[in-house]
Order: structure tokens, then sequence, then C-alpha cells
């Protein structure tokens, strides 16, 4: 998701202050999550309370006691069933991959421009240049150069770029893990705007060659927040087979959704998107536990569809001469700031402690149901999360984003190079975020990272994770190890 004004500001329609307004059955929404959740931590004290009651007895009490020992007996193994038979398996991640493109593909903005020239009308190309020029992205980002014209924007370029990207990506995953593909027995790629047949996940299949028995899925359309939904998709796939592995690819081809024509409306995404992709390897085999770097604890989706205003803000369409772009609405950040509100009103009571958990509802209860005029509390996310990966959709998305959640510009620095180093990557750019934190040293042991994506539809989706080890940096090898000490960079605001 990207938006910035035609001179490359925030429009007036910022995201509105959500925070200062939730609506009580997103809360209870939240609570519904925890308490169906916690429900199998009771199962665990009352199990400890028999084991130290029983271990208390002597053997002439359970002689003389034959029918509670019988009782007892049952209601350990009965609940003991019922604990291992229905809590949801772990989830790990295993490690992750951004692919860097090489730097043939690399262009600066100067040399975007020319490139664009005789391609549009004046008035088009101006518009472009104040949103390339008040972006915050670098001269260092990535596009197919040698495709970027219109005319070889066919359908083997696109399937060239894709092929690149996704493999290029797994491959950097499998040399990272040791893990061999053939041993992955669930397969999902989502690319938005870019789906051909056969499926960008049947060529993974074709190209490394895989058995028969491996299940895939291709999620198309879905926008920059599909990389999140890929993560729930797994984690429900997981659940269900054990000691399994599933693969995640997130990339967006980016010549696929390039427009020529002249509605402004459509133009932005020309100037942010960018060449990415990542690949992720989630396990739920507990002897991956050992080096995995994360546990999956949460995923919450909020799809805001139902509502027209939310279904038509990021739409693609066809123009009479057949050019073919996907217009951002001028609603879209307030339709972004309602979805985020639901998606962290849901999310917060499974995150937040029970001080800033309490203090809100109090807040929240006095509002709503007693009428009370008070000012509302607002919930501090950051003791919740060590770590903020937002998706980098645009320059004023961060900023409101920032301003809404209160961060500092050290949680927002992971973002904001993110969107620098690379641009918009849609679904995978939440991975680059992570990256960054992991090379700059900052991943501890016990750390939580909440990752925020948005999409057309429209939807807000979080993943939280907590990190099982402390990454050293010096033994990883990611897209930013070879140039992390140049940054943070100092960016325009």
């Amino acid at each position: 998701m990207a938006q910035n004004s035609p001179n490359g500001e925030i429009q007036s329609s910022n995201l509105p202050n959500f925070l200062l307004s939730v609506r009580l059955k997103y809360v209870k929404l939240g609570y519904h999550y925890l308490i169906s959740n916690a429900i199998y931590l009771l199962i665990v004290p009352i199990l400890v309370a028999v084991g130290l009651h029983l271990s208390t007895l002597t053997l002439e009490d359970l002689m003389t006691n034959l029918a509670m020992l019988k009782s007892y007996s049952t209601l350990v193994v009965f609940l003991g069933t019922v604990y291992f038979m229905s809590r949801p398996r772990n989830v790990y991640l295993v490690d992750f991959s951004c692919y860097k493109p090489h730097e043939r593909y690399m262009i600066s903005k100067e040399r975007l421009v020319e490139k664009l020239t005789d391609i549009f009308d004046e008035s088009s190309l101006n518009f472009q240049k104040k949103i390339l020029y008040n972006s915050g992205l670098s001269d260092k980002t990535y596009i197919p150069v040698d495709k970027w014209i219109p005319s070889n924007f066919s359908l083997s370029s696109n399937q060239h770029q894709a092929k690149l990207v996704i493999i290029g990506a797994i491959d950097g995953l499998l040399a990272k893990t040791g893990v061999r593909i053939r041993d992955i027995g669930f397969i999902i790629v989502n690319s938005s705007m870019f789906n051909p047949t056969p499926s960008l996940s049947a060529m993974v299949v074709n190209h490394y060659k895989l058995g028969v028995n491996v299940i895939t899925y291709n999620l198309g359309g879905m926008g920059c927040s599909a990389g999140l939904i890929s993560v729930d998709l797994a984690n429900r796939l997981l659940q269900g087979q054990a000691n399994s592995y599933a693969l995640i690819v997130s990339t967006e081809i980016v010549s696929s959704a390039f427009y020529t024509g002249n509605d402004k409306s459509k133009l932005i995404p020309n100037m942010i998107f960018r060449m990415g992709a990542s690949a992720v390897l989630l396990s739920n085999r507990f002897s991956e536990r050992r080096r995995s770097k994360y546990q999956l604890m949460h995923v919450v989706r909020t799809h805001k569809g139902a509502d027209d205003r939310a279904f038509s803000c990021v739409f693609q369409d066809e123009e009479e001469d057949g050019k073919k772009g996907m217009s951002l609405s001028k609603d879209l950040m307030a339709v972004a700031g309602e979805a985020l509100k639901t998606n962290i009103t849901t999310l917060g009571p499974l995150v937040l402690p029970m001080s800033e958990q309490l203090l809100f509802f109090v807040s929240l209860i006095a509002r709503n149901v007693f009428k009370r005029k008070i000012k509302p509390y607002i919930p501090d996310f950051k003791m919740a999360f060590e770590h903020f990966c937002i998706h980098a959709g645009g320059r004023a998305v961060l900023d409101e984003l920032q301003k809404n959640l209160d961060l500092s510009e050290a949680l927002m620095e992971p973002s904001r190079m993110t969107l620098y180093r690379f641009g918009n990557t849609s679904s995978s750019s939440v991975w680059y975020n992570l990256a960054y934190s992991e090379a700059k040293g900052r991943i501890k042991k016990g750390d939580r990272a909440w990752q925020i994506g948005f999409g057309s539809g429209f939807k807000c989706n979080s993943a939280v994770w907590r990190a099982l080890r402390t990454v050293n940096p010096a033994k990883e090898k990611n897209a930013w190890t070879d140039e992390i000490d140049d940054f943070p960079a100092q960016v325009s605001r």
C-alpha cells in the first residue's frame, strides 16, 4: 500500500486518531481469542495439583482408597488427553531470506525519470517526479532496467522476472537452513498483480522437480498484506499435519503493474514499487526449535471488504484504450486507519501487559457504557513489543503510523531504511524490516516483533513473533549484511 499527495506530501485525509475511538465488539473479539487459548493453560495447573496431592499419599493410603485412586487416574488420563489432543502445535520460524537483486538492476531517481520521458505527457511526468523525489527512496533501489520499456512488458518478461526473484529467494533460504526442498510439505506463493498459468507455485515445483505429494497454494490479488495472510495459512496447515515444513514466498512483479496512462491516481505505484522477494521456512517439528529464530505467537487478520469505500480504495481497472492500472483512492489513508484500529483493538488483549489492559478497559467502559467525558487511555504498544516491522508502503503511511502509535525514530528505523534502500517491495517488505534488525544485532532472546501489513480489499494483518535465541549478526548473511554499517542513512523528511 502506498499513498502520497500530488506534491509528495501527506494528504489532508491523514490516518484518523484511531486509538481515541474503539468499538467494544473488537475488544470482545480480542478477549475471545485470549480465553479460547487460555483454557488449555488451565488444564496444566489442575494436573499439577492432582499430582502433588497424590505424592503426599503413602502406599497404604492408596491401597485403602482404591476408588479415589481410580478416580484420580481417570481424571489425569482424561485431562492429559484433552490437553495434548486439543492444544495448538507450536510453529517455529526456522529462518528466512530476502532477495537482493544484482547491481545491474539498480536505478537512480534521475535515470528512472529519463526512462519515463518518452512515455508520459509533461503533466504526468512532472507529477511522477514530485512523487519520486518526495518518496523517501534512495538512488539504489531495483527495477528490471533491461525490461523497463512498455513494449517489453510481455508475459514472458514478467515470468522471467518472477523466476529470477522467487528462485533467488528460495535458493538463499535453502543455503541458510540446509533443509532439502523435497522435505517441505507445503509451498505457498503470494503475488498480487501477476498470476500466470501455470501458477507461480507450480513454477517452483517444476524448477526443483518436486514430488507429486507436495501441497501448493498460490495467493493472488490480496495486496501488500498477503505475506502475513500466507503466514496464517501456513500456520493452519501445520496445525493439521505433524512434523512438517511450510515454505512461504512473497513477491510482487513490478513490471506487470506498471501503468502507462495519464490518470494521476494510478501513477503513484510506478514511483514506489520495486523488485524484491522473501522466502520463509516454518516448521512444527520440535527438533527444529533449538535452531529456529522465532516462534509464532499470534496472527490477527482484519478484512474491511464489506464496506464499499474500503473495497474500492485500491482498485485495478482497465481504461478504454486498454491500459490497466491500480488506482489509489483519496479515502485510502482513512480506510487504512479504520482497518488498523480494528486490528490493534483485537490484538491488544493478546499482547498488552495486564496493567495496560486494565487502564484501557476501565477507560473504555467509562466512555462507552457510563458515557463519562474523560480522556481516553491510549495503550502503549511499546510495552508489548521490542521491534516494529511496519510495511514500507510509503513515507506518508510511515509518518502517520509513527504519530498514532507514538513510536520513536529508533523503532521506525527498520521500516524507513527498508523503504529507503529497497523501496516498496509489497508483501515481502516486513521481512526486509526484520532482516535489518538482525543485521544490526538488535534481536535478543525473548524479544517480541510485530509485523503489520496493509493490502487491497481492504485488509490489515498482524503477526507477532518471539525470538527463541539471540541472532548474532556476525554469523548472519542477509540482504543488508554487506552494507549495514552505512545505515541508518539520513532521509529528507
